[in-house]
């Protein structure tokens, strides 16, 4: 039995608890909260088409975070050039999370129980914890941290004293209006995601305009980089970028209510496109900015430069572009949480996983530097994501993209992904892998591996970790896959 409880709407339970269609109704309109979790989406109900995902990844694209790496890659050193040529090869890996999303639509399923043929069922529950949950919660809190200071600004500017209780308030509202969206669910983002892209473009134009006349195009760092010292910034500088679409190993979340004819191309292409640009565009602001402002505190930098009358609608625009990007973060941490196997309403997962959240945010922004901790400790996060994102990839290859979504629904000992003892341990053995080998490659401020200190500090993790990771699962899983009847014809 799925480890899900699917969201009834009013009055249409049936005898067995479960939800029931309501007469001549949409059940996924954007009015009523998402009736499925972790259950898998029957072709009855798919709808719509690839390029709506274009919105979906651009407005989570266009946030305050992009320009805080833009700009740290000129604070690293690197020249006008060299930061923008690292900001175009580390956002090509949102083609990885476009390949992701095309196990949506083939499984019917979010991409927390497709990654049950990766890991096994038991084995899944863990990957779920750590990689699924873990890491999305921090995020969500990073993010709102982010968001809340933009809005401590807002408040100050209407003359209320933005003392401890005001700030409490603060985040919980921003963390209120993001749940709302990610409860209400996959409808609801499908709908409001184009025009929070738009509104969320059109005031960046007005900030790119204002950052193309006053960077400076001829900039040179103080200190001109090069030999190992140059390559080490730039690989550091494509990890950090990259750690951004390697975080969403949950892409076929987003797509898994498309119809399972929608082409592959399509959703790769839309996918990706909607990632990509904005990630592009919107840290390229970061990058010119910083040749003319210090980007060590960004907000307070680029208000130096804008109209007095547009700072408002910018601290507006980091703030929406927080709540879109945290709403999917907060969904799927919600799909993870009914994963790892608490049976659960996929709305109540959202609200817990969103208390958690701001617990953190509030502890960081009122109490410690946690926050500050937490940020540098997500460098280490590509130690795991690199990989996991690598097994996933190889997975759809192997088995072309083949998923049984109903079978992968079926937790029990009988079930085709229990493998040995509920674990694949292709898989699990592949992840450990490719995590270790990363780690032996990775120079961070809090650890730096021996094979990264033997090269002059520089840092390999995301290549290593990512091609023994797939190496490893290739030899390991491709006759297993060639030999089970586990997917659907």
């Amino acid at each position: 039995m799925a480890s899900t409880l699917p969201d009834p709407y009013p009055g249409t339970e049936g005898t067995d608890g479960t939800a029931q269609p309501p007469p001549d109704a949409d059940r996924a309109a954007a009015s009523r909260i998402e009736a499925h979790g972790i259950d898998h989406i029957p072709d009855s109900e798919r709808r719509g088409r690839a390029r709506d995902l274009f919105s979906v990844w651009a407005a989570g694209g266009i946030n305050y975070l992009s320009l805080v790496v833009g700009g740290a890659l000129i604070l690293m050193g690197l020249s006008l050039w060299q930061a923008l040529a690292v900001l175009v090869v580390g956002n090509l890996f949102w083609i990885l999370t476009g390949w992701l999303s095309v196990s949506g639509p083939a499984a019917g399923a979010p991409s927390e129980v497709i990654t049950r043929a990766l890991f096994g069922v038991i084995g899944n529950r863990v990957n779920n914890a750590i990689v699924g949950w873990v890491i999305s919660v921090c995020y969500f809190a990073l993010n709102l941290s982010a968001a809340a200071v933009a809005a401590f600004s807002l408040v100050a500017r209407v003359g209320i004293p933005v003392n401890t209780g005001v700030k409490a308030a603060v985040i919980v509202v921003i963390a209120a209006l993001t749940l709302t969206i990610s409860v209400y669910g996959h409808a609801l983002i499908m709908k409001l995601y184009l025009p929070i892209t738009l509104v969320l473009a059109a005031a960046f134009v007005v900030v790119a305009v204002v950052v193309f006349r006053h960077a400076d195009f001829g900039y040179v760092p103080p200190h001109h980089l090069t030999g190992v010292d140059l390559w080490a910034t730039v690989l550091a500088g494509v990890t950090l970028i990259a750690s951004g679409p390697l975080s969403y190993t949950t892409s076929a979340d987003f797509s898994r209510y498309l119809p399972r004819t929608t082409r592959k191309r399509a959703i790769v292409g839309w996918t990706a496109l909607g990632g990509f640009l904005p990630g592009v565009v919107v840290s390229a602001l970061g990058v010119l900015a910083a040749t003319t402002v210090d980007m060590t505190d960004p907000q307070a930098a680029l208000e130096k430069i804008l109209p007095g009358w547009f700072t408002p609608v910018f601290l507006l625009a980091l703030v929406l572009g927080t709540i879109a990007i945290n709403a999917l973060t907060a969904y799927s941490a919600g799909l993870a949480l009914q994963a790892v196997g608490l049976r659960i309403r996929r709305s109540v997962s959202v609200l817990f996983d969103g208390t958690a959240a701001v617990a953190l945010t509030l502890y960081g922004l009122l109490v410690s530097n946690f926050l500050d901790t937490v940020s540098n400790v997500m460098q280490l996060t590509v130690i795991l994501l690199g990989p996991s994102m690598t097994i996933y990839a190889t997975d759809i290859v192997l088995r072309r993209n083949r998923y049984d979504g109903v079978a992968l629904t079926d937790e029990s000992p009988g079930s085709p992904f229990w493998y040995r003892g509920g674990v694949n341990w292709a898989g699990a053995f592949s992840l450990l892998a490719g995590a270790a080998a990363a780690a032996l490659c990775v120079n961070t401020l809090y650890f730096t591996g021996p094979v990264s200190a033997a090269l002059g500090d520089v840092d390999l993790e995301l290549p290593v970790g990512m091609v023994v990771s797939c190496l490893c699962y290739t030899l390991t899983m491709r006759r297993s896959v060639a030999s089970r009847d586990v997917t659907a014809s």
